[in-house]
């Protein structure tokens, strides 16, 4: 029998924050209201719009474009075994690396001596271990907002706080990077989920492209921007026996936006844009931003740079690493020389995405959409473009599908991403043809659901009138501090559907920590009422068709509910059981830090209790 979560209405706790114009007004917020009346997300002209993009005020220096080649992150090696597993020590330290040609060396933080840092390769079933050795200075490369978690973090104290997570790492919950399981220099001091040095990945998932990056609590966006990200690969004999581009052929990219100052070093914005709302013009200083787009954009630690490939085919494990970016991607057409563009590239055919294969591979029909933290694997066949250059052209605007009233050119759109140069001599390598089947992606059956919960994402004000955004329940729509009691609370070896409900006025891109998720449909907000309405799987709007395999992030738009399926456990021999204290969050690292993250407990069969 199918189950619900109920949620315990929080009206009677202490709350620093009021609700925001998110449509949801009054005391209805806090009395169980569905969502039929919880109404749209705000239109133009309301608060959110006056929240603005960036702030707006800086420009990074006028960088000639396409002059520097993207580099290609190397593989790490292990530094010895424990418990006769491969045993990883990958240093984090501040490093200075040339950004462009014409800009000075930028201070980083890297992992392994590099930004991106070095990929580490594991095979699928077969465990590692990793020391993350902390050896960053006391004093962090960016102004920190103490007023963000202030009351549970100790800004006040030396030591830069750092903790790796493995994004889409099915991984116990101690190896798992928690926010509150930072750690400074040497281990000098820890945070209170602290347990461990040396973190276990036991890579019992499908091969697939992963990637590691901070998730220290409050600065996460601050030390994924200093630099500290990287990618990890898992791999397998069936996938080696496909006949897929490999080798010089097989490019990680990870895209990203940054700004700089004249001096090489990074910029990154202190200040809150204004809003109709403010009641005071006294935010910190410094202070977190709603979102942040930067005005360059980068590919593997280089800015504005150019690709060079042979007339052949090749894999690209794309990685949208923005702290709040989307990508709307496109191979087209290009003039070196007038830097006009012209007719469509050769398209992508997505063959994975964040948790592995795809059932069967994917043309895209026009563009290939990623959210921060998604990746896609694709193929793309450059034997018909012998000699040409090619842009990678991204469309998306800021506040991605978002209700906001700003213009084209207040949109902090980022079209020009890298170029490819297609080498003009004739390729001896025919193109493959790619299988009709990649994989076997078992389905989630949804008769074997036990659980169902709606899930809402929701825009507040917080103390100093900035923008904050939550997670809530049915029964708390207006959303959670990250310190209130857990609500999601999934049985080991369980079935549950995620609804997710964006009542904000922009997409966000929900992860899920532990799971890899299968996505059931779409539909209106205003169509969707949990107390009353089953799921009808025919009247959703389909997934996407890269969306067809595992996920880890889904995109829920405005106004829209995303409904996922996700199973807590061992599946058809894939994944592993888990039980602990785990963490979902959306992945703009603004939102995320400031409160858009709460926790998820699985329990085992035998703890009672549940969700409240």
């Amino acid at each position: 029998m199918v189950g619900d979560e109920t949620g315990r209405s929080q009206s009677d706790v202490a709350r620093r924050r009021f609700l925001a114009a998110v449509g949801i007004t009054g005391t209805a917020a806090f009395a169980g209201c569905s969502a039929k009346s919880i109404g749209a997300p705000v239109a133009a002209g309301d608060s959110e719009d006056a929240e603005g993009v960036s702030d707006g005020t800086h420009s990074s220096p006028d960088l000639e474009r396409w002059v520097d080649e993207i580099p290609r992150p190397g593989v790490i090696e292990p530094s010895g075994t424990k418990d006769g597993q491969p045993h990883y020590e990958v240093e984090m330290a501040e490093i200075e690396q040339k950004l462009h040609r014409d800009l000075p060396p930028t201070t980083l933080w890297g992992y392994g001596g590099q930004f991106p840092g070095p990929t580490i390769e594991a095979e699928q079933g077969e465990p590692i271990y990793v020391r993350w050795q902390n050896h960053l200075p006391d004093e962090h490369l960016l102004p920190e907002d103490p007023t963000i978690h202030g009351d549970i973090i100790p800004y006040d104290e030396p030591g830069a706080r750092v903790v790796p997570h493995l994004h889409g790492g099915n991984v116990e919950h101690e190896s798992d990077g928690k926010p509150q399981a930072w750690f400074t220099r040497n281990f000098e001091r820890t945070g209170p989920d602290f347990e461990k040095k040396d973190y276990y990945y036991a890579n019992d998932q499908p091969p697939a492209t992963l990637w590691y990056h901070d998730h220290s609590l409050g600065i996460t966006r601050l030390n994924v921007y200093a630099g500290l990200a990287g990618f990890y690969l898992i791999r397998n004999d069936h996938e080696r026996e496909l006949d897929l581009p490999t080798g010089d052929n097989e490019i990680p990219l990870v895209l990203q936006d940054r700004s700089f100052n004249e001096d090489g070093s990074l910029y990154y914005p202190t200040d809150v844009p204004a809003t109709e709302e403010d009641e005071n013009d006294s935010h910190p200083d410094p202070s977190i931003v709603p979102q942040f787009y930067g005005d360059t954009s980068t590919v593997n630690g280089k800015a504005w740079p150019r690709l060079s490939v042979d007339p052949e085919q090749y894999r690209f494990r794309l990685l949208n690493g923005a702290n709040s970016r989307y990508y709307n991607l496109k191979l087209l057409e290009y003039d070196d020389e007038s830097g006009d563009t012209g007719e469509a590239g050769p398209p992508f055919v997505q063959i994975g995405n964040d948790g592995g294969l795809l059932s069967k591979p994917v043309e895209t029909a026009d563009r290939l959409e990623l959210g921060s933290s998604q990746r896609a694997d694709v193929v793309v066949d450059f034997s018909e473009y012998a000699g040409e250059t090619l842009l990678l052209h991204n469309n998306a605007p800021a506040k991605y599908r978002g209700t906001s009233g700003i213009g084209p050119e207040d949109s902090e759109p980022l079209p020009e991403v890298m170029l490819i140069d297609v080498a003009a001599a004739e390729s001896e390598q025919e193109p493959t043809q790619l299988p009709d089947e990649l994989t076997q992606v078992p389905e989630i059956p949804i008769e074997s659901v036990d659980t169902e919960r709606f899930l809402t994402l929701a825009r507040q004000t917080d103390e100093y009138d900035r923008p904050l955004y939550a997670l809530g329940t049915r029964n708390e729509k207006i959303g959670y501090e990250l310190t209130d009691p857990v609500t999601e609370t999934p049985t080991l070896g369980d079935t549950e559907i995620w609804s997710l409900a964006n009542f904000t006025g922009m997409s966000h891109p929900i992860h899920l920590h532990l799971v890899h998720f299968q996505v059931l449909g779409r539909q209106s907000a205003a169509d969707y009422d949990p107390a009353e309405d089953d799921i009808d799987l025919d009247a959703l709007d389909a997934p996407e068709s890269y969306e067809l395999g595992w996920n880890d992030v889904v995109t829920v738009d405005p106004g829209n509910v995303v409904h996922v399926i996700a199973h807590f456990g061992e599946f058809k021999g894939l994944f592993s059981d888990q039980t602990g204290d785990y963490m979902w969050h959306c992945h703009m690292i603004e939102h995320e830090d400031h409160d858009m993250m709460r926790p998820f407990k699985v329990r085992s069969p035998d703890d009672e209790g549940g969700s409240e």
